[in-house]
């Protein structure tokens, strides 16, 4: 690669080499990817969760086509765009007002610059381990940061960014005791890059009134998971109402698009221009023909035997290793999990720190794609289910699985 720098364009996309050989994607399709040898694999990466309709949805792809031929970019207003906005915020309640984006990195941005302005205050939390986008003030204490294991009784903080140990109610309590100038606190409704470690039963509601109560607004920060356990949010479905929420890959699948999500009230800080907004590419033709056509398909997946299916395979796999005398386990949704060395998954970053293990991690990845199935390269890294994994492709998953349990057990 001599002009390419480090190879790739987003360093967390890579993957080790195997066998001399680089992995270099040829085709992409349902739940398969090829490599330009032409071996086919399972995938579980699956864009990092952006294809959750697939490779190259037919719907999807035909809806893009149709816009491409009618122009990719015109500097106007154009009927998809409502149209697009419309079709998504059917999907959401009452956070009916959409302002379209690239990356969910520019969607969290803008939700802070509009918290900081309808609040009048500048602080902005985050949890500590959470990912929210690349963009400095929110890169601050992600997953394998010093600054995210809190590991002493000083609040980290950077600018006007602060961290919140998740699922720590008493941290909440403190955080919130000692500053009265937070404009707004981001939430996850699990903390997806720090290993799929779930919220547990009722923080997330505790966190969002504790919030409110102090004059802060809650920001769902939805970029990975919404839409992936049902047509919609999962705060929603996990019983928070949050102010603002941001939405990304899956409402696009595959193509860059990312949303805010606001109810009316707050749309008016838009209006009357308190908030800046621009972007050459937001709400592009492409952008808009393919969340159109992803919701209409959304609408037809079967959520609850996705859900089910991904659990299976994931009993399947510490099935696996269990019949090889290893002990593994998973943690997150069917359609989302990370896999442990060890019988307890983490409950918090503290624990994920304390039981990560970056040789197996690695060697996991390496042996599953000897066996047939692509899968990140990632210390907490993520295995996705698509709503195109058939019986057959979960099969050989499984299959997968039992192969590199046998190797590991040599």
């Amino acid at each position: 690669m001599q002009h390419l720098v480090g190879g790739i364009s987003s360093a967390g996309r890579t993957v080790p080499d195997l066998n001399g050989r680089r992995f270099l994607v040829s085709k992409a399709q349902g739940p398969y990817v090829w490599d330009d040898q032409g071996r086919r694999y399972v995938d579980t990466a699956l864009g990092f969760g952006a294809t959750f309709l697939g490779h190259t949805d037919p719907e999807v792809a035909q809806a893009i086509h149709q816009a491409i031929d009618k122009g990719s970019m015109p500097a106007y207003a154009h009927a998809l765009e409502e149209e697009a906005a419309a079709s998504l915020a059917s999907h959401t309640r009452n956070l009916a007002k959409v302002v379209f984006l690239n990356s969910g990195s520019e969607a969290v941005h803008l939700a802070c610059r509009a918290a900081r302005a309808v609040t009048g205050r500048r602080k902005i939390v985050k949890m500590a381990a959470g990912y929210d986008g690349w963009f400095d003030d929110v890169a601050f204490g992600n997953a394998g940061s010093h600054e995210a294991a809190m590991s002493s009784n000083e609040r980290p903080s950077k600018d006007d960014t602060l961290l919140l140990r998740f699922n720590d109610r008493e941290d909440a309590d403190l955080l919130f005791a000692e500053c009265t100038d937070i404009a707004a606190i981001i939430l996850e409704p699990m903390m997806a890059n720090a290993g799929c470690i779930l919220a547990e039963a009722g923080y997330l509601q505790y966190v969002a009134s504790l919030a409110r109560k102090h004059g802060a607004l809650v920001i769902m920060d939805e970029v990975l998971m919404g839409f992936r356990l049902h047509a919609g949010l999962a705060s929603h479905l996990l019983g928070v109402e949050p102010d603002m929420a941001t939405v990304g890959k899956a409402i696009g699948n595959g193509v860059a698009v990312a949303a805010l999500l606001c109810s009316p009230e707050f749309a008016t800080a838009f209006d009357d221009n308190r908030v800046n907004r621009a972007g050459t590419y937001n709400g592009n033709p492409l952008a808009c023909a393919a969340v159109k056509a992803a919701m209409s398909v959304v609408d037809t997946v079967d959520y609850p035997a996705i859900l089910q299916a991904g659990n299976q395979l994931r009993e399947r796999a510490v099935g696996a290793f269990a019949s090889e005398g290893i002990s593994i386990c998973t943690s997150g949704y069917g359609t989302v999990f990370t896999v442990w060395r060890g019988n307890k998954e983490p409950t918090n970053y503290r624990e994920a720190i304390a039981i990560s293990d970056p040789g197996f991690t690695s060697r996991l990845h390496v042996e599953l794609r000897r066996n047939g199935v692509m899968s990140m390269h990632s210390l907490y890294g993520r295995h996705y289910v698509s709503a195109r994994h058939d019986e057959h492709a979960l099969a050989l998953c499984a299959e997968a699985f039992a192969g590199t349990a046998r190797q590991f057990a040599t």
